[in-house]
């Protein structure tokens, strides 16, 4: 009996090989972990202080588009040095961009009223340097650990970042409302020195110089061209970026704690962080994942899941029912976010991966950004709850669409090796 409970454990439990096998990728890890945590204050500190300062919902969407124009210029400029240049470097100059951009906001804050161009400028160099920083750090995976461990790999990064979104947003609630949005910015600033640390004892990493690498606007061109007439990666693309902006509600968390659930920060902070609770279990139960072949219908039925749970905590005024469906949008984000990012790194080569890793982020962290948007101005024109219940019910839509017109990627089947 205890033999077979611990065989059915061992199929389900994460596996932790890449940091067993790989010294680089553990340290790494490490440090992803540490600087995302404080990373997480900051992103709650923003949203609190422009409602505070504003009281209106669009101003707080418009943190998602002001982060989206920094991220397609970093997409753009950071093109041209991703797979040219070492990649160890480029991590470095990274967390000294997030540094500086971090303490401009400290800076605001400490003065009382700082002005909103200030705090839109700072998530702009935010989103900006995040367009360089993780798709580096992408790239980097694949030659750390190996094609073998790489859906493994993946996994734990999604610890990582579901870990801290869980830990983070929870804890930055309690610091915000009890001494201010500078505490945060002050924390998340700190953390920074554990990614340079790890950064710093990284191996030198430059790309494949075999093939003649493109810069620029010419870079990203290279990029769409490979996914030209390539569908299934295409819809994996797609799936996400309908998942984000419609089922993003996020800029309404400071909205909803008070108009929904009569609380301040300490609420805004539980909201964000219950996707991460779910995301944070369905990561650390996800070592079926490898044995999952049919992985594009895995993508879709993931977001329909997410877009489902979404609407349904649209409707809700209990708190503890509210958290728990956000969880559980959570826990099938994260199944979805671990097969889109196998299916794209198994797909492209080494000397191609900066690319489509920048466009990848692009997408990723751009499509939250017009989520933010979109949220903020649909709640502006009607209410906070049409906009959370209807972007739900467009992201299932969306994805059923997807299906039905790619059947490709509904079909799609990972290749063995």
């Amino acid at each position: 009996m205890i033999a077979r409970l611990r065989a059915a454990l061992g199929r389900i439990a994460i596996d932790v090989e890449p940091l067993r096998v790989s010294r680089p990728f553990r340290r790494l890890w490490v440090g992803l972990a540490i600087s995302e945590f404080g990373y997480q204050f900051t992103i709650v500190a923003t949203f609190v202080q422009v409602y505070d300062l504003t009281g209106s919902a669009a101003a707080v969407g418009l943190i998602g588009l002001v982060g989206l124009v920094g991220l397609v210029a970093g997409a753009l400029v950071g093109s041209a040095f991703l797979d040219r240049y070492d990649r160890r470097t480029l991590l470095l100059l990274s967390q000294v961009g997030f540094m500086l951009a971090v303490t401009d906001l400290l800076i605001g804050a400490l003065s009382g009223e700082p002005p909103l161009p200030l705090i839109y400028g700072a998530v702009a160099v935010l989103a900006f340097v995040s367009a360089i920083d993780s798709p580096t750090r992408s790239a980097m995976t694949p030659r750390l650990i190996g094609h073998d461990l790489l859906p493994a790999a993946l996994t734990l990064n999604q610890v990582v970042w579901n870990g801290t979104a869980l830990a983070g947003p929870a804890v930055a609630g309690i610091v915000i409302a009890r001494l201010g949005v500078g505490w945060a910015y002050g924390i998340d600033l700190v953390t920074y020195l554990a990614m340079l640390w790890a950064a710093w004892a990284l191996p030198r990493m430059a790309p494949d110089v075999s093939h003649e690498a493109k810069t620029g606007t010419a870079a990203i061109r290279e990029g769409f061209a490979f996914l030209k007439g390539k569908p299934v990666l295409q819809s994996t693309f797609v799936a996400d970026i309908i998942a984000m902006v419609f089922g993003m509600p996020r800029a309404l968390f400071p909205i909803l704690a008070v108009s929904s659930f009569g609380r301040g920060p300490e609420v805004v902070g539980l909201l964000f962080a219950a996707p991460a609770v779910g995301a944070l279990v369905g990561a650390l139960t996800a070592g079926w994942v490898g044995r999952v072949r049919r992985q594009g219908a895995a993508v879709l039925w993931a977001v329909v899941l997410w877009g489902a749970g979404i609407a349904a905590f649209g409707l809700v005024r209990d708190l503890g029912v509210a958290l728990v469906l956000l969880a559980l949008a959570g826990a099938a984000d994260v199944i979805s976010a671990v097969f889109r990012g196998t299916i794209l790194q198994l797909a492209v080569p080494d000397h191609l991966r900066g690319r489509l890793s920048a466009i990848h982020t692009l997408v990723v962290t751009g499509g939250p950004r017009l989520g933010d948007l979109e949220a903020g101005l649909v709640a502006q024109a009607f209410t906070p709850t049409i906009s959370v219940v209807s972007g739900g019910v467009l992201c299932v839509l969306g994805t059923v669409a997807l299906a039905a017109l790619v059947p490709s990627f509904r079909r799609y089947v990972a290749p063995t090796t």
